[in-house]
């Protein structure tokens, strides 16, 4: 597999996601269930909509930025298949930019093509983009950002973060990791942090008992210049963007592309084990604080992940965001998007084999779901009433979600993203020497 590189890995992978979207339009003509995504149809009109110079909530159920709508303006152009090219091209990108990661991590070729692979070639993945859904980009602006803080460049981070807060709200779970490790010890002015590369990371495998009292030394300089800038800047960014399509479209724009994920009430089953009691209490009145109670569970997992693991940064950010959509109020398929993309930098640290350990932890993963579905298919196209069982497939999903996490962490060799400088100039000096 070394002899592959990552060109031919990118090449292959674009040519396959063509062939994908070219399917896809075969099928949408020629068969009764569609290729196609049901939020691309919605993301389309609502493109259109805004080429007309209407505000494209004027469709019903488009939750989005009104970025996302006007870089899908082509659809109603060019063609309509643009979106699937755009959101693809994205997917290829993530790819590449999770090579660069590894690569700067000093992680060996084939272990680096492995773990690109596992992005590139896996089936949520790429049925993902070229179905229509727009979760690609926010993963390449995701990873964009990680490299951006890899060169020491805060601010162009902060620009992106505030902007990525803004198409997709989920990423703001991010915010107090990256604060966290803009340390002045890790980030000073006219030098690049030192990054922990991979065969540090393998000789120091157990570092897990110095991450809590690390944090203490993290927070002791809260407002470093490095924290200052990225907080103002992309609270400035998000803030301007906010302002500016509540300028063009009102209040529309405000409950459906922000507000309305906070207090979202779902009637429709879905992996979340709250889908049931929503339904249950679908026509009656819940309040705001029953709503928002619901983010409780996950609010403290996000808090206990952050400050057990902060310091190795992809690996908190990976932690955080399954463990966001395990305890999320709706969860779909593409939301499993937003940890694929982190899953192959963590790779490389990981002490599981795909024998035995893995096997089970994808078998036991894909069996959660695939058993969730069955009862999914019986209540959507049998009409049958199976709520309650498929309340408890959602528990054993999550069940699932909490073991594998388990398993993750239980495998994983700890090392901190960065290195503190007086550690990196102490190594330099002893070489010197």
């Amino acid at each position: 597999m070394s002899s592959v590189d990552i060109r031919t890995l990118l090449i292959f992978s674009s040519i396959f996601r063509i062939l994908l979207i070219l399917y896809g339009e075969w099928q949408d003509t020629h068969m009764e269930v569609r290729y196609t995504d049901v939020d691309y149809v919605v993301f389309s009109d609502a493109a259109s909509l805004m080429a007309s110079g209407e505000s494209p909530y004027k469709r019903t159920t488009y939750r989005y930025s009104p970025l996302l709508a006007f870089l899908l303006i082509p659809n109603s152009i060019l063609h309509r298949s643009w979106g699937k090219f755009l959101f693809s091209a994205s997917d290829i990108l993530a790819g590449f930019f999770i090579h660069s990661i590894l690569k700067r991590r000093k992680v060996p070729e084939s272990l680096r093509t492995y773990s690109v692979m596992a992005w590139l070639f896996n089936p949520f993945t790429f049925t993902i983009g070229t179905r229509g859904n727009c979760e690609p980009i926010v993963c390449a602006m995701i990873l964009w950002i990680i490299i951006c803080l890899m060169n020491g460049n805060v601010l162009q981070s902060a620009i992106w973060f505030g902007l990525v807060v803004h198409f997709r709200i989920y990423p703001i779970i991010y915010s107090i990791p990256i604060i966290l490790v803009l340390d002045s010890h890790i980030f000073q002015s006219g030098q690049k942090p030192v990054l922990r590369t991979w065969t540090a990371g393998q000789r120091k495998r157990h570092e897990e008992g110095n991450y809590i009292c690390n944090l203490h030394t993290l927070l002791q300089s809260i407002f470093t210049r490095e924290r200052l800038i990225f907080g103002l800047v992309s609270a400035s960014v998000f803030l301007f963007c906010t302002a500016l399509f509540f300028h063009l479209y009102g209040w529309e724009f405000l409950h459906e592309a922000l507000l309305y994920h906070l207090t979202r009430a779902d009637p429709r089953h879905n992996f979340s084990i709250y889908f049931y009691h929503i339904y249950l209490h679908y026509e009656h009145d819940i309040s705001v604080v029953e709503k928002l109670i619901s983010f409780l569970p996950q609010f403290t997992v996000q808090l206990i992940v952050i400050f057990c693991f902060a310091q190795d940064f992809p690996f908190c950010l990976f932690l955080q965001t399954v463990a966001f959509v395990a305890f999320n109020k709706v969860i779909t398929a593409q939301y499993f998007v937003w940890f694929f993309c982190l899953l192959p930098l963590i790779l490389p640290w990981s002490k599981m084999r795909l024998k035995w350990e893995g096997l089970l932890c994808i078998c036991l993963w894909m069996g959660a779901q695939s058993h969730w579905l069955f009862w999914g298919y019986l209540l959507e196209f049998k009409g049958k009433h199976v709520f309650l069982q498929l309340w408890a497939a959602s528990l054993v999903f999550l069940s699932a979600n909490t073991f594998i996490l388990y398993m993750v962490i239980r495998h994983h060799r700890f090392a901190s993203f960065f290195k503190r400088l007086e550690h990196a100039s102490s190594t330099n000096a002893v070489k010197l020497e």
